[in-house]
């Protein structure tokens, strides 16, 4: 007689068995009947469902806010803020279907959840939207800059929406499935999630074909499909569109004719400023005399500079490129810049970081940290732990040049130093106690808590001290005549937004950032050894300073004043080419 063999029950061979299962009481305490509720084996489909639905439920309030913004009265608003919630839901739920497997996959749900509420909170604060660039620019942030982010404030926007999460997370049981049967239910969530997708995107075509065609922001605002989007794409893309080769621009270029007969040798300063935008300078009109220093030393200051981007990462590199704007963005491979050009010329070139780095234009000449070798009492007196006032600079720079290569230096020096400016959103850090002429000061990082007078106060402080640095920098320019003829140039990378249309910092897609962010200034001073060697016509100059500029026209413009020929110099693009060799 044969016996046969009793299968257990799918939940019995995972360790389940109905005698286990929870069962919720007739009565009871809320909590209690949700942590039985919890205890039901779920599956991990189900989990990332409910997880996509808090998401949106608690990280999507900027979304709304800007949806509000636009339609105006709540009748008007509300079916795009039911539309894009449900898109927002669909995506998440998409995205996460990919992750929907164990019950080892909820440390990875939790981070999921963390990096939701603090892209919450940077949009709620300071209203960023999380596109590529963004994301790209958190990346480069350093500890320095990231301290400056911290706040009582952030850790309680995180913590509102991260601990019921990770409650709900540590407690949900997730039911042990087979390969298939899972793989089966999250194609099936999947597809359930492009349907409902394109269903609402078919259905509500009217209505938010127009909102998002005028509103392109607004696709970066989902979350957290925005940044897990844009993350993936600052990873990715660099994967198609560079290989990695680096082109170099550097075949025959040449020193040009003034250095044949020179009696001093070129020393031309470049310093590449940090967030100023050129409506808060004096020079260009300011109401407020934020730029005396700079006033009194004769400069010339370029009142319609536009940048190249809206974040250091943008710029920097742009600025430097013989590209222009638009090759750089489009282009497939890296290439030589600036520097590299100045230097294959046979000139001592020298890069002096008070930033987060160059963003890989010096990486093939000799620089340097502001903030290395310093003794004490210059810490002390400059520095707030290793964020120093752009003042450090100029300590030890006699050194730092006299350092470089001599048969170098007899040709002539490119010094390009990297200002910290007026980096935010801890403006108040960015000026000395003596320059701080406009008070009360914003003493905070959350700028939306300050008054609009305290913020304006704060920030024109960041420019007076930039100010100051600039007319220091003048004047050891001066002292360094006997053996160089001496010039500055002062670009800012990109601007600020200080709480216009509800936007603070930088960083907004530069498609639709407020000019604001890309309003910038640009000032030169020359020596008279200088002008006279480059034959510049002032009046020619101060006649120009209207005319249209970006930074675009930095690369040629320099190579000009410092007459380096190469087959990358265009003329058209140098901003003082027009002025040499006129009376």
């Amino acid at each position: 007689m044969s016996v046969s063999r009793i299968e257990p029950a799918p939940l019995e061979r995972e360790g389940f068995s109905e005698s286990k299962t929870p069962q919720l009481p007739p009565s009871g305490a809320p909590w209690t009947r949700l942590d039985l509720w919890l205890q039901r084996p779920r599956s991990a489909a189900m989990v990332v469902l409910w997880l996509s639905l808090y998401l949106v439920l608690t990280t999507n309030w900027p979304l709304w806010n800007e949806l509000a913004r636009i339609g105006g009265a709540p009748s008007s608003y509300m079916s795009s803020v039911l539309s894009m919630s449900l898109l927002t839901l669909c995506g998440s739920a998409a995205m996460l279907s990919f992750t929907a497997w164990s019950r080892w996959m909820k440390p990875l749900w939790f981070l999921v959840v963390v990096v939701a509420a603090s892209v919450q909170h940077y949009m709620l604060e300071y209203r960023v939207v999380m596109d590529p660039t963004m994301i790209a620019n958190v990346l480069q942030t350093d500890p320095n800059e990231a301290r400056d982010l911290m706040s009582w404030r952030m850790a309680f926007n995180i913590a509102v929406v991260v601990l019921p999460a990770a409650l709900l997370l540590w407690r949900v049981r997730v039911m042990p499935m087979r390969f298939l049967p899972k793989l089966l239910r999250n194609v099936g969530l999947l597809l359930l999630a492009l349907v409902v997708a394109v269903g609402t995107i078919v259905s509500m075509n009217r209505e938010l074909a127009p909102l998002m065609r005028n509103n392109v922001h607004l696709r970066y605002m989902m979350n957290p499909i925005a940044a897990l989007y844009s993350t993936g794409a600052v990873f990715i893309r660099p994967l198609f569109k560079h290989s990695g080769k680096l082109i170099s621009i550097t075949a025959g270029t040449t020193l040009g004719a003034s250095y044949a007969s020179q009696a001093k040798p070129p020393l031309f300063v470049v310093v590449v400023g940090e967030t100023a935008r050129a409506d808060h300078f004096a020079l260009n009109g300011y109401a407020r005399d934020t730029t005396p220093e700079l006033a009194r030393r004769g400069v010339l200051s370029y009142r319609e500079v536009r940048s190249c981007g809206t974040n250091t990462l943008a710029s920097v590199p742009c600025m430097f490129s013989p590209l222009g704007k638009e090759g750089y963005e489009s282009r497939k491979d890296d290439y030589e810049t600036l520097v590299d050009v100045l230097q294959a010329a046979g000139l001592a070139v020298f890069w002096l970081d008070n930033q987060a780095g160059c963003k890989g234009v010096c990486e093939r000449i000799p620089n340097a940290s502001a903030f290395d070798g310093l003794d004490a009492a210059t810490k002390k007196a400059l520095c707030d732990g290793d964020e120093c006032l752009d003042d450090v600079m100029l300590k030890g720079l006699d050194e730092r040049i006299a350092a470089l290569p001599a048969e170098r230096r007899a040709k002539g020096v490119v010094l390009v130093m990297h200002q910290m400016g007026s980096h935010g959103p801890a403006y108040y850090k960015r000026s000395a106690p003596d320059v701080k002429r406009f008070l009360p000061e914003c003493k905070t990082n959350a700028l939306a808590d300050c008054a609009h007078a305290e913020l304006m106060n704060v920030y024109d402080n960041s420019i007076a001290q930039t100010d100051r640095f600039l007319g220091q920098t003048i004047d050891w320019l001066k002292t360094q005549s006997k053996q160089y003829d001496p010039a500055l140039l002062y670009v800012s990378d990109h601007g600020e937004s200080l709480g216009e249309y509800g936007l603070f910092l930088h960083g907004v897609p530069y498609s639709f950032a407020p000019d604001a962010q890309k309003h910038v200034p640009m000032v030169t001073w020359f020596s008279e050894g200088m002008s006279e060697r480059r034959k510049l016509s002032r009046s020619c100059m101060e006649a120009g300073l209207d005319a249209p500029l970006t930074h675009d026209n930095l690369y040629h413009t320099v190579l000009g004043v410092m007459d380096v020929s190469t087959p990358t110099y265009k003329p058209a693009l140098d901003a003082l080419a027009s002025c040499r060799a006129k009376g």
